[in-house]
């Protein structure tokens, strides 16, 4: 039975990855691994579940009813899980969680791990990716998600907190630039824009003074896909951008960059965490999240900023 359960995670694995490479990746196994985990599966059930070309893998029709039907079995391997959880309910067994990359490293990442040195039985498994996830066929117990959620079909969602964002700028830029006054200063300047979702540029959105609100459509000559390089753009002194507190913290800390526009709030987004909806919480789900949500608004606010 240990053995059969475990050729069909590997199958459930595979086939909502799309990949042998990537599931491997998943699952902590060689692509080849997986393969040979995939063959001894379709060997035993007299059946291909893969149609396999040199472009990659694909579910055959009766894999793909075969993969349905496994993943309801995953789901009911779960819910015994929740049926056998600790008897003092503290958390315990394999967590897995995912979150965008920077996020998840700065903020997800350093409450979950000490949350694991306080409970030695809690294992985790975090992955760090700025690409959708599909929680309920990659058997994600609980993803952190920014922004709005367009598809709650099946999930369930908790706001951890509200991070805002700051206009900042390498003090070299500023002393060859000068700085901004006002936020229709900032047309005159070089922006560093966020470019996503088919290209569009995300417009920077600001509270002011007076409690109104402002939005900007920036121009600038550089755009990135990654908040990070914008970051170390800005460091270099090539334009102002407009960045989440917590990812630049260090930076102004350090006196790398410097606050622009200081007095009118420029505004994020809200950080959920989604869990899918089950009978059952496990412990391990329940102390995340409660986690999450007393530890993220410190660490996405940076109070003293």
């Amino acid at each position: 039975m240990v053995d059969r359960l475990s050729g069909i995670s590997v199958f459930v694995q595979a086939a909502g990855a799309g990949s042998f490479a990537r599931a491997g990746d998943q699952l902590g196994l060689t692509r080849s691994a997986v393969g040979k985990a995939i063959a001894r599966l379709e060997d035993r059930l007299e059946t291909r579940l893969f149609n396999r070309t040199t472009r990659g893998q694909s579910l055959t029709d009766r894999g793909q009813d075969f993969y349905e039907r496994c993943l309801r079995i995953m789901a009911e391997v779960d819910a015994a899980e929740a049926v056998l959880d600790t008897d003092d309910g503290s958390p315990s067994g394999l967590l897995r969680v995912s979150a965008p990359v920077l996020l998840g490293r700065q903020c997800v990442a350093p409450i979950l791990v000490a949350l694991a040195k306080r409970h030695p039985k809690l294992e985790l498994d975090l992955r760090f990716s700025d690409h959708f996830v599909d929680i309920v066929e990659d058997r994600i117990d609980l993803a952190v998600r920014i922004g709005p959620l367009p598809d709650r079909s099946g999930l369930l969602s908790r706001t951890l907190g509200t991070f805002d964002q700051m206009l900042c700028a390498a003090p070299s830029y500023i002393a060859s630039r000068g700085c901004p006054l006002t936020i229709d200063d900032l047309l005159e300047h070089e922006c560093l824009l966020y470019s996503r979702r088919g290209g569009r540029i995300e417009p920077w959105r600001f509270k002011l003074g007076d409690g109104n609100a402002a939005e900007l459509s920036p121009v600038g000559r550089l755009r990135f896909d990654d908040l990070d390089a914008i970051a170390n753009a800005a460091v270099d002194g090539v334009g102002i951008a407009c960045l989440p507190r917590w990812l630049v913290r260090t930076r102004i800390e350090s006196g790398k960059l410097l606050a622009v526009l200081g007095s009118h709030r420029a505004l994020g987004n809200d950080v959920h965490a989604v869990r899918p909806q089950t009978p059952h919480v496990l412990s391990k789900v329940r102390f995340a999240v409660e986690e999450l949500a007393k530890k993220m608004p410190q660490s996405l606010q940076c109070p003293n900023l």
